[in-house]
């Protein structure tokens, strides 16, 4: 038999029945920190294993603990001591993708469909703006989709109070703001903003649509590749190989910037630039962080001449 003793971060909830000793009857190598979290939070009923982080503290440095690592692996050893951090109430990714993109979904409908709510009359609807809805909502039920039976999380759940933050983003900028712009009597087919312009040329608005469907089939490959990476139930990171791996780290990321660069060269609205720019930079962000975890987990067999998220350059 073996025993951990649990203490906590700071003074919770959680706090009140710590510290206190878990004891398991297998050896260390046959219990994950997953299966520590279970037992801890079976002492404390309120409280989910989702919401608890575990850290060890060795040699005066605490490192967070990973579910799917065995205690043996995690540095744990009978007599240990861990702290654990109660991270509050919870709610799944999954869950929280499907909020966010049920945003769009609800809003550039009513606001195509009704505008005499938002424009006091009629919009007689030009073919920029009929393409334009068509795509934008073909983007977020493809988002849907993918959310419900492509993406894999390596992480169940997240704080509740980063839905409304997340949502915000695609609510506010994707939706209202992009629909209120594009759908308005500017983009109308009466409108002289459209009329003898390129957005009302046929070969223009074919090439554009040609060009986002390259990229949203693009993005849908790359999101596949790294389903296939990762065996349903774990958490599992292998290099990601294939088409558009052989450039960046994150094709994905890299194709959605391209399908709404064309949403923004399309109309030329400002609420498509806005969100292009907002949305390539969290992108960006996100993309070197995973590039460079990526070379610091497989080292010298990561592939050195891939870039962050754009071809060549960074």
């Amino acid at each position: 038999m073996a025993s951990v003793k649990v203490s906590a971060a700071k003074s919770t909830p959680l706090a009140r029945n710590l510290p206190t000793f878990i004891t398991f009857d297998k050896p260390m190598h046959e219990q994950t920190v997953h299966d520590l979290k279970k037992a801890i939070t079976a002492k404390n009923p309120k409280a989910s294993s989702s919401c608890v982080v575990l850290k060890l503290t060795l040699k005066g440095e605490s490192k967070p603990l990973a579910d799917h690592s065995t205690l043996k692996e995690a540095g744990v050893e009978d007599g240990s001591e861990v702290t654990v951090k109660d991270l509050g109430p919870q709610i799944g990714w999954r869950t929280v993708y499907l909020i966010e993109y049920a945003g769009p979904l609800v809003i550039h409908p009513l606001i195509y469909h009704f505008p005499r709510l938002f424009f006091g009359g009629a919009v007689q609807h030009s073919v920029l703006q009929k393409y334009v809805y068509a795509a934008v909502m073909l983007h977020f039920i493809k988002r849907e989709l993918e959310t419900l039976f492509v993406h894999r999380f390596s992480h169940g759940t997240m704080p509740f109070r980063n839905v409304f933050k997340n949502s915000g983003h695609y609510h506010i900028l994707s939706g209202l703001l992009l629909a209120y712009s594009v759908y308005s009597p500017t983009f109308a087919a009466n409108s002289p903003y459209i009329r003898g312009t390129i957005r009302e040329n046929p070969n223009f608005l074919w090439s554009c649509l040609a060009v986002w469907l390259f990229a949203e089939l693009s993005n849908l490959s790359a999101h596949l590749t790294l389903r296939s990476l990762r065996p349903a139930g774990t958490t599992k990171r292998a290099i990601p190989y294939g088409y558009g791996f052989s450039l960046v780290s994150c094709p994905n990321y890299f194709f959605e910037t391209v399908a709404w660069t064309v949403i923004a060269v399309m109309t030329g609205s400002y609420a498509a630039w806005l969100f292009l720019v907002v949305g390539t930079y969290q992108m960006a962000v996100w993309a070197i962080k995973k590039h460079k975890n990526y070379k610091k987990e497989f080292g010298k067999d990561y592939p050195a001449n891939r870039k962050a998220m754009f071809p060549f350059i960074f």
